[in-house]
């Protein structure tokens, strides 16, 4: 799938890793990390106008990328080397979607279907300072276009696998397993902070993170009944 998307022209610019909290392996019956690859192809600006009808079964969730200013390789990675290595931290809403009928899926298929990846909306690059990511509080809201509020979840960075740098870290030593690695100014998705709910036409999806900023999208196109 990689290698078709790249001699169709595409570029690589980063990595995911998924199912790196309880509520989403919750979700998709998954207990282990998935992982997957970015091109600049799926990478849509902050405030997008979304268009549901491209994708097959959409659903977005809330997290934060690492963008790495250095290399990193290897079974030894940890947690402090990956904070040690980024450059900046990002807000982000990631599309998933999948080809199997209601997500009905297995680890193997998510990591065959590039890890249910199909866009990333990315919100203004922080600087990470001292900042704890694991501290940091994700407000994660659905609204109607009136305003009404249809999902509301709350997480803190400790959802992901402890910490998010972990599950960075986690990726790494998965990659280095394969002879690969994260190189510097890639852009990884370090996984939901919380569950993912359904990308529904006529409403607007917005992750908060204090500090960090926010991110949001604006669904578009006919809904189902119509």
């Amino acid at each position: 799938m990689r290698d078709a998307e790249l001699t169709d022209g595409a570029r690589l610019v980063g990595s995911k890793i998924g199912a790196t909290s309880a509520a989403i392996q919750k979700m998709f019956n998954i207990d282990h990390p998935d992982f997957g690859f970015l091109t600049d192809r799926m990478l849509l600006p902050d405030g997008i106008h979304l268009d549901t009808g491209r994708f097959i079964h959409p659903k977005v969730e809330g997290e934060v990328a690492f963008e790495l200013g250095e290399d990193l390789t290897g079974t030894e990675v940890t947690a402090q080397d990956v904070l040690d290595a980024t450059s900046a931290v990002i807000p982000v809403l990631e599309v998933l979607d999948s080809r199997f009928d209601s997500w009905d899926i297995t680890l193997v298929d998510t990591v065959a279907d590039n890890a249910s990846s199909a866009m990333a909306v990315l919100g203004t690059p922080t600087p990470l300072g001292n900042l704890d990511l694991a501290a940091q509080r994700m407000v994660f809201e659905v609204r109607e276009r009136d305003g009404t509020v249809r999902s509301r979840l709350t997480a803190t960075g400790a959802a992901v696998m402890g910490h998010p740098a972990e599950s960075v870290a986690c990726l790494v030593r998965i990659l280095a397993s394969y002879g690969d690695g994260i190189r510097a100014g890639d852009i990884v998705l370090a996984g939901s902070w919380a569950g993912a709910v359904d990308l529904v036409p006529g409403r607007d999806v917005r992750a908060s993170f204090g500090v960090l900023g926010s991110v949001s999208l604006v669904a578009v196109g006919p809904r189902a009944n119509e």
